[in-house]
């Protein structure tokens, strides 16, 4: 890659993140027609990425980045292979769609500038995320998504139920944002990369590592929480809560599928093992058949398109895991035309809600005269998601039938669940594409019209494209879903199926799927009954759970809270003291420091000695002390000790230091005790004292025998060297100890310095509190 071609993919990356801090001024400035300026932004995006198409396609790797923090191996670096090129072009090719859709939905809207300042950084943070070639860029792109999308969901913040879904996706993908988090450091510890580029060579080694199945288990947390996966999947219906233009850019080519692209990614070294090939299929098939029952009981056209996105993540990863060539090219296939029929239905119930004022299919009939452009979008959307020739969802669909199809129990039993599931989403297509189009006019709360070219270019190009790319399906195969394939395989991979039906099993299949889809089309509103009693039966879900889990969880904190933090000083320094003491004597009685006790210093002088025995006169006068005050001034010989002994050993700037400290210490407690009200002696009973008692002499115990034992080893003068050689060279101070005070450790000064103001002004407060209920 050339510097200049590297400087472009850099900036490429960067630009919706710029078009993200124009968009607000921008739309100032031209109201909802900014989205055709802003929309050059992904546009420009994807005519970048396209010019990759040819060496990819024949087969080559295209690797960039700039070193980041090269002590610990992390850089800012780019990886473009099939996988991601796919990604990378589904990502702008649709968000330059979605903007201009942006600007005819949300018009007149006052935060529309904030909007797409939001949409612009939600489509910057995916792209740098199925570009990451490094584990560290990944993953912050990878929560970038996740803050990026709490901001969507919740655009509409005056209603609670955007707050509630925006919290509950932040939640819920965060949460699995610190599983991968945790699964990408070991895989790093493992292979000792931190590239996926490079990661592609550790497949046998990592296969093989005793902590395999600890990185499975927490990658799969990242990817199943993002991918909506059973039981992670309420949190993306609950999404619908965001405007439309979110909903279809979430569920066509965004983050719904980052959790897929993870897993993608990763089947080349962590795929082809009996955990990889039992735990996704089994995930991915259960999640398919719960997304479209629940599909079909939705009478809200953008539930009905959300239930069936669960159940294509479902499927998708179901294909992922399933571990042959053939349902790796259909997971390619399948991937694509989702994107694509997924979109633009998302557009077309938007549009409608948009222009009737209601997305109820029960409350919409006969518009296919009035809304005619959007009819033809919706038809020829549902039409490739059904799975008929010549759309590109029949290729998918066919290549799912013949990757699963065989004669084994676990062969049986998936393809059973494909076409349930495949049948229930060919219902939903065609009742979301026919029945708010034709009948008898029903009369809606807005006058229903055809919309403006911004609200329909969107959905008929994704439509028109599904089409076109089913008919000339051998260029799309050779441009777009044979790398693909090839990526996600980690082998050279040549897809070759047309939109020509042949006779064969898998076209049986589609058969029975397209019969049984007609069946529960006919028969919708039975079918959507029996779907509610089901689900009134079992009566507890996950969404419920959520909410039970989240209240739990402020309980629980609640009563920590009050457990740790009751409001009482005397429990906090209890607390301190006793943690301080077992830390000084729990490690000295493990690590067999008793009952080898330290020896006492030998050769003390009388002088050191008479210091020491001044000190422990002090101490009895503490405790012998007939009042609070009298024990405060006595307490102050302690310090007064400390600084003769500094003063013996020659250290008198230590020692005035401590002299000014234990005076000034000693009035400003004398001057507070007269302040505050507080009784002239502890008149507690000996069984409340005894235990402070105990942790005061296990505390400086701990002390003493820790500080004896340090004195004890051999004195490294590494430290000590260091700053008689550079204080004078570096800091020009001849007085050692003021320079590393006041140089080397001025940050600790000042530190210090600001916890003594902080004090102050508490005492003072305190102080003030008291004079006030005493004025009162």
């Amino acid at each position: 890659m050339t510097a200049d071609t590297m400087g472009l993919t850099f900036l490429a990356f960067c630009l919706p993140f710029i078009g993200a801090l124009i968009a607000p001024a921008l739309t100032r400035l031209l109201g909802h027609h900014a989205a055709w300026p802003l929309a050059l932004v992904p546009f420009a995006v994807f005519l970048h990425f396209l010019g990759f198409n040819g060496k990819i396609a024949a087969g080559e790797i295209v690797t960039g980045g700039y070193v980041w923090v090269p002590s610990y191996n992390v850089s800012f670096s780019w990886l473009i292979d099939g996988l991601s090129l796919a990604f990378l072009l589904l990502i702008s090719g649709i968000g330059t769609l979605i903007v201009l859709y942006a600007g005819g939905y949300l018009k007149g809207h006052a935060h529309q500038g904030r909007f797409f300042s939001f949409i612009l950084m939600f489509m910057g943070s995916m792209l740098g995320l199925v570009a990451s070639d490094s584990f560290l860029m990944l993953f912050v792109f990878w929560e970038l998504t996740s803050i990026t999308s709490f901001l969507l969901i919740g655009f509409d913040n005056a209603r609670e139920a955007s707050r509630r879904a925006a919290l509950q996706a932040l939640i819920v993908t965060g949460g699995g944002g610190l599983f991968l988090l945790a699964g990408l450091l070991l895989l790093w510890d493992v292979t000792d990369v931190t590239q996926f580029s490079l990661l592609m060579s550790f497949g046998p080694e990592l296969r093989t590592s005793p902590y395999y199945l600890a990185i499975l288990f927490l990658v799969l947390g990242g990817a199943f929480t993002k991918s909506a996966q059973f039981p992670f999947h309420f949190w993306l219906p609950n999404a619908m809560e965001a405007p439309t233009p979110v909903s279809a850019y979430l569920h066509s080519a965004t983050m719904v599928k980052a959790g897929v692209y993870l897993l993608m990614r990763l089947n080349p070294v962590m795929g082809a093992t009996p955990a990889w090939e039992t735990i996704l299929p089994a995930v991915g098939g259960l999640t398919l058949l719960v997304g479209s029952v629940l599909a079909i009981r939705q009478t809200d056209l953008k539930l009905m398109l959300a239930y069936t996105t669960v159940a294509s993540l479902g499927l998708l990863v179901m294909l992922t895991g399933f571990g042959s060539e053939h349902a790796l090219a259909a997971a390619a296939l399948y991937l694509v035309a989702h994107s694509l029929f997924k979109g633009a239905l998302f557009m077309v119930a938007g549009l409608i809600d948009h222009e009737t004022g209601t997305r109820d299919i029960t409350k919409l009939g006969g518009l296919r005269r009035a809304m005619p452009v959007t009819f033809l979008a919706a038809l020829l959307a549902a039409l490739s998601m059904g799975g008929l020739p010549p759309f590109f969802g029949f290729l998918a669909k066919e290549e799912v039938y013949a990757a699963l199809a065989g004669g084994n129990l676990r062969q049986i039993a998936f393809t059973v669940a494909a076409v349930i599931g495949n049948g229930l989403m060919f219902a939903v297509a065609f009742a979301v594409a026919l029945k708010p189009f034709l009948g008898a006019p029903v009369e809606t709360p807005k006058h229903a019209h055809e919309g403006p070219a911004l609200l329909w270019i969107g959905p008929t190009l994704l439509a028109v494209k599904g089409l076109v790319i089913g008919l000339f399906s051998a260029i799309t195969h050779a441009l777009l879903t044979s790398p693909l394939a090839s990526a996600i395989s980690g082998v050279p991979q040549t897809i070759s199926i047309s939109a020509m039906p042949h006779l064969s099993l898998a076209f049986g299949l589609s058969l029975v799927t397209v019969a049984f889809g007609i069946g529960v089309f006919l028969m919708l509103d039975r079918a959507r009954d029996a779907a509610n009693r089901l689900i009134e039966d079992i009566g507890w879900g996950p969404d419920r759970g959520f909410d039970q889990a989240m209240t739990g969880l402020v309980r629980a904190a609640a009563a920590i809270s009050r457990l740790l933090q009751p409001g009482r000083m005397e429990i906090y320094m209890t607390a301190t003291f006793a943690v301080v003491a077992l830390a000084l004597l729990v490690p000295q009685m493990v690590y067999g420091e008793w009952p080898r006790l330290p020896v006492w210093p030998a050769g003390m002088q009388f002088h050191e000695l008479a210091v020491m025995l001044l000190a422990v006169l002090g101490i009895g006068a503490v405790l012998t002390a007939s009042n609070r005050l009298t024990a405060i001034v006595a307490l102050g010989i302690q310090g007064f000790c400390v600084a003769l002994l500094f003063l013996l050993f020659g250290a008198p700037d230590l020692a005035f230091t401590q002299f000014m400290i234990e005076t000034l210490s000693v009035v400003i407690l004398a001057l507070v005790m007269t302040r505050l009200e507080l009784t002239p002696r502890d008149h507690r009973p000996l069984r409340e004292k005894l235990p402070d008692a105990v942790i005061a002499i296990a505390c400086g115990l701990g002390f003493a025998l820790y500080l004896l034992k340090v004195t004890q080893g051999r004195f490294d003068t590494a430290l000590t060297d260091f700053f008689n050689l550079y204080s004078k060279t570096i800091a020009h101070g001849a007085n050692v100890v003021n320079v590393i005070i006041v140089d080397f450790r001025g940050t600790d000064t000042l530190g210090e310095i600001a916890v003594v103001m902080v004090t102050g002004l508490a005492i003072l407060s305190i102080i003030r509190i008291r004079k006030g209920r005493a004025g009162a």
